[in-house]
């Protein structure tokens, strides 16, 4: 499990790690691991050239101290200081006192760069760049030099992820101590590049991370397995009311992902049972209204139902877990969604959470995780904000199963972005639902195997949400096998 922990947090675990050590140690254990990635980044130090981008306070005392360390390592490493009266006195002594000097023209050290240490901004920083930062931050960019950002790239909120004008694009990402949640949510894990954890020897307190990201083995421990003693009914049976007479395929997608999940058995109740049925025959369908389908241990409602809301009463009304997806959620009573006593799974994108909120989709998608716990808590529910990184929030309470912690899935995929992707998540996450997962974890390891697969059968090029629901088995077995 990675865990992200909040600026706040991460400063407490720090104030109290630096109590204990000698003054200036917890810098340098930061500006040695820096420097390590570094190296390994350069492959060769010797005759390397390095350009520290300098701004004033710790991160800037981080690249300064990594910077000497590559300089005593016979690189060439020059600074570029963007505020030399509040640059980091002893970092600065210490990285001259190495070899390394204080450039004079930040065109020109960049042009010949082999790498450039991003410490402009740490992870305090709110807002955007400054001014004067910009015309080095893109000079830099423009360069070919391989970009490390110090603990966080350089005009990304630490907290929210979130980017207010321009910010620096690093290939790599260093961050000490512990994740910080702009780290993993869009837009900023897009600035982040690849990100590396370097142990300085921090512990922020258990139970107060903010976001948290399922891996392999985490998902593995929740993956439902049947056992000798399991029959359909016990390895769970998913209702699907989807579909409409334009979008018969919605219905079709939704059963697919159900199946390939792992239900025991799928009930449709829709006008799409003709095309559900020819495709996949042991679907139980059922012509009545939700309620007189028969037993099941989880509801799937909304993916295609156009304006026919005439099932969702019973679904929502239902004492068993209900996911809803699609014009389910444009369609669905409110009140009666806050009002439920079983687990409630909401899966909206950015536009439908827009309209669920009342905002632009713009606001959205630049405050995700403000957005994701906002209809959490505004619904009792827990929800699955679908998009470049897809975030589950609990919405506390048995109803909920959360709180303030969020988690962000690691296996998505820009090529998720097609017609009926949503639809086979709603009937995969469904069928965990079904199989007794709780609405935080049926959300999240949904999520987890949706990417999975969708990475699986693209191998880097275009897919179609059938190819996706086709890849969930083999995604659910390299899960297992740990690959």
């Amino acid at each position: 499990m990675r865990t992200a922990y909040s600026v706040d947090t991460v400063r407490t675990a720090e104030r109290a790690l630096m109590a204990r050590l000698p003054e200036g140690a917890l810098m340098q254990r930061a500006a040695a691991g820096l420097a390590v990635v570094c190296a390994e980044l350069l492959g060769k130090v010797y005759g390397a050239r390095v350009v520290l981008l300098v701004g004033s306070g710790d991160n800037g005392g981080d690249a300064l101290y990594a910077g000497a360390r590559l300089a005593r390592r016979g690189a060439g490493v020059a600074a570029v200081l963007l505020d030399s009266e509040r640059v980091h006195r002893a970092g600065l002594a210490a990285f001259l006192s190495a070899g390394g000097r204080v450039a004079d023209s930040f065109e020109r050290v960049l042009a010949g760069a082999d790498l450039v240490v991003d410490g402009i901004v740490g992870i305090g920083g709110r807002g955007g760049l400054r001014a004067g930062a910009l015309p080095v931050v893109r000079a830099a960019l423009d360069s070919r030099a391989v970009v490390v950002s110090v603990d966080l790239p350089s005009g990304v909120d630490a907290d929210t992820g979130q980017v207010d004008g321009e910010a620096v694009r690093a290939d790599v990402t260093v961050t000490f101590g512990a994740y910080k949640p702009g780290l993993l949510v869009d837009p900023g894990r897009e600035y982040a590049g690849a990100v590396r954890l370097v142990d300085i020897g921090l512990e922020p307190v258990p139970g107060e991370g903010d976001l948290e990201a399922l891996q392999h083995d985490d998902v593995a421990r929740l993956l439902p397995e049947p056992t000798g003693e399991s029959d359909k009914y016990r390895r769970g049976v998913v209702g699907i009311v989807a579909g409409s007479a334009r979008y018969p395929g919605a219905a079709v997608l939704a059963v697919a992902g159900a199946l390939r999940g792992g239900a025991g058995a799928v009930r449709y109740v829709g006008p799409a049972a003709g095309a559900v049925v020819s495709r996949f025959p042991e679907t139980l369908v059922s012509e009545g209204a939700p309620g007189k389908a028969g037993r099941v241990q989880a509801w799937v409602a909304g993916p295609g139902l156009g304006d026919d809301a005439s099932g969702l009463a019973d679904v929502v009304g239902a004492d068993v877990p209900v996911l809803i997806d699609a014009d389910g959620l444009r369609l669905a009573d409110p009140e009666a969604v806050r009002g439920r006593g079983a687990p409630t799974l909401l899966t909206p994108h950015a536009g439908e959470a827009a309209a669920l909120l009342g905002v632009s989709r713009e606001e959205v998608e630049a405050e995700r995780l403000s957005a994701v716990r906002e209809l959490a808590g505004r619904f009792s529910a827990t929800v699955l904000l679908k998009g470049s990184t897809t975030l589950v929030a609990g919405g506390g309470g048995s109803a909920g199963g959360g709180g303030r912690l969020v988690r962000v899935n690691s296996t998505g995929t820009a090529w998720l972005a097609t017609a009926g992707s949503g639809d086979v998540l709603s009937g995969l996450a469904g069928s965990l639902l079904a199989a007794g997962l709780g609405a935080l974890d049926a959300g999240s390891v949904g999520a987890y195997l949706h990417g999975l697969a969708a990475r699986r059968v693209s191998g880097g090029a275009p897919v179609v949400a059938q190819d996706v629901a086709g890849g969930i088995a083999g995604a659910w077995g390299d899960v297992r096998r740990g690959f």
